[in-house]
């Protein structure tokens, strides 16, 4: 399908429609398909102690051509589930393109994850092989088909000695858009993590956001610093990006302000994608010394950017600061565009291809200006297949309202007479800090193991860095006393069953916890009273 000018929203979005092919495989129709011009800058890697490493988009056809020989050399097939748990590697892009083109689900993971994590995601989907560096290689169990190591592990196959030593030619696998084609873990209020299943026609519709949010070209050169777990990710780092042909920064590195600086400046970021907590590190930097001439376009999403951000930013860097919403079982949404008026605060309209509503909870669309839960008219190629082996919170996600059916995003908003939507937070328990997603009962789960809680509750507080951290407020056994060092030694035992993130960052030990008369514990109430203060 051709792209349409993004000249006036309105009529762009009146307009726009999803032609979609009967067949989609992002690895034969993307990526093999920008091969065939010579020498076309697909990927630029760089690490922490300087090193760098460029690939073209023949390159990556040939090295995610091998890896799909590899995985099928060992028995893999379309529709295995893959577990791909990777830093910023360009290992990530190759293993993820190499299933893509086998028809294997990749599952991208942070590497973050602890063991309890790992084996719950990769009994939960049934995964049969694995992807990881050799220092992550002990948090798996020995009972995939296949094990793929960066780096020598014991037991594990060398990741680059075996792609190596692959045939480089591959026919992908055809997929029909209503194919599985990647999974993703989101964190859920009431329980374990949930698997968000995408097809074929996800990969291919996530061009939109790329088109017409990123103006992505083929002459750009774009930096996301999403986790390689996250969904936006996909949207940012690899399928946006490479559908437009576009070159892709992917930078290995903990976050250090000075040095995101020197990388926009020294490769000429076109555009930039960072969450409001970066943003917000790097304008205390010296921005004004740099170079960053060609930045023409910085992104925010997973967090709400501050209006006085987007003024600030610009400033400094004569860049446009667009914020946008998204979310896992959707992907990129509502959103703002270089040609469209920003409104402060707005998450902007939707998507070309995308209609959105807001809906009272009697299941009837809202007026201008009444506040109730955002929805996504259905069917739509961008929203989930569904949450992996549950049909019924999976049937749940949707409503019907005005004869139409809708996809719950669970977050609430308002929309102005305009068009323009304003998130008005979670419809649940879920904390949002700095972009990441973080399920209350997972942390829950992991506290109560420790002998000196007896009960406890998580909710979000409010943090000017993070704007939200977790907060536990707990209810000691009998024989324990509330101090700072018991608090210090419950976040270090968090931090050892469970993703660093996830940790309590703040404690408070009461006598009691607000309830309601079946005994479910009000998370809600919690939370109200934080940000209250």
């Amino acid at each position: 399908m051709q792209r349409m000018p993004m000249d006036n929203y309105e009529k762009t979005h009146a307009q726009f429609e999803w032609k979609l092919p009967d067949h989609f495989n992002f690895g034969s129709d993307v990526v093999d398909y920008w091969a065939k011009t010579p020498d076309k800058t697909a990927l630029i890697w760089t690490n922490q102690e300087g090193r760098e490493k460029i690939f073209s988009f023949a390159d990556i056809k040939r090295l995610t051509n091998q890896f799909a020989n590899v995985l099928a050399a060992h028995g893999v097939k379309r529709g295995d589930r893959v577990l791909i748990v990777l830093p910023r590697l360009p290992h990530w892009q190759i293993a993820m393109v190499g299933c893509n083109k086998l028809g294997a689900i990749p599952i991208p993971c942070v590497t973050m994850l602890t063991e309890k994590d790992i084996r719950y995601r990769s009994e939960h989907s049934g995964a049969i092989a694995a992807v990881t560096t050799a220092e992550h290689t002990t948090k798996f169990g020995d009972h995939f088909k296949v094990r793929l190591s960066v780096g020598d592990a014991p037991g594990w196959l060398d990741f680059d000695r075996a792609v190596a030593e692959a045939d480089e030619h591959f026919t992908p696998v055809p997929l029909r858009m209503t194919d599985p084609a990647i999974l993703f873990y989101t964190s859920g209020s009431t329980g374990m993590p949930k698997g968000v299943l995408h097809s074929s026609a996800a990969l291919f519709s996530w061009r939109g956001s790329a088109w017409y949010w990123l103006s992505l070209n083929e002459d750009d050169l774009m930096w996301c610093t999403a986790d390689t777990g996250w969904s936006k990710a996909g949207t940012s780092i690899l399928y946006g990006p490479w559908s437009c042909g576009s070159a892709v920064l992917f930078h290995d590195g903990p976050f250090d302000p000075e040095s995101r600086l020197a990388l926009l400046e020294r490769y000429q970021v076109s555009v930039f994608c960072a969450s409001a907590t970066e943003l917000r590190r790097l304008m205390l930097e010296n921005m004004k010394s740099r170079n960053l001439n060609r930045l023409r376009l910085t992104v925010s999403a997973g967090e709400t950017v501050n209006p006085d951000i987007v003024r600030a930013w610009r400033d400094l860097t004569g860049a446009q600061l667009l914020d946008g919403y998204g979310q896992t079982e959707t992907l990129m949404t509502v959103l703002n565009y270089p040609p469209m008026p920003v409104k402060p605060g707005s998450m902007g309209r939707p998507l070309p291809g995308v209609e959105a509503a807001i809906i009272g909870d009697g299941d009837q669309l809202l007026s201008a200006g009444e506040t109730g839960r955002l929805a996504i008219k259905a069917p739509n190629p961008q929203i989930m297949l569904g949450y992996y082996r549950d049909e019924k919170r999976s049937a749940k996600s949707y409503v019907e309202a005005n004869g139409e059916r809708w996809f719950i995003t669970g977050d609430n908003a308002h929309m102005d007479e305009d068009g323009y939507i304003y998130y008005e937070g979670r419809g649940d328990d879920i904390i949002n800090s700095a972009g990441y997603r973080i399920g209350p009962v997972e942390v829950e789960n992991v506290l109560l193991e420790h002998p000196a809680i007896h009960e406890c509750a998580v909710a979000a507080s409010p943090d000017p860095d993070r704007g939200e951290v977790v907060k536990a407020f707990i209810i000691l056994s009998a024989g324990y006393h509330a101090s700072d060092e018991l608090a210090r030694d419950i976040q270090t035992f968090a931090k050892e069953l469970t993703a660093p993130y996830k940790y309590p960052r703040k404690i408070a030990f009461v006598d009691d916890l607000p309830k309601t008369t079946t005994g479910k514990i009000q998370r809600r109430l919690l939370k109200q009273a934080e940000f209250a203060r």
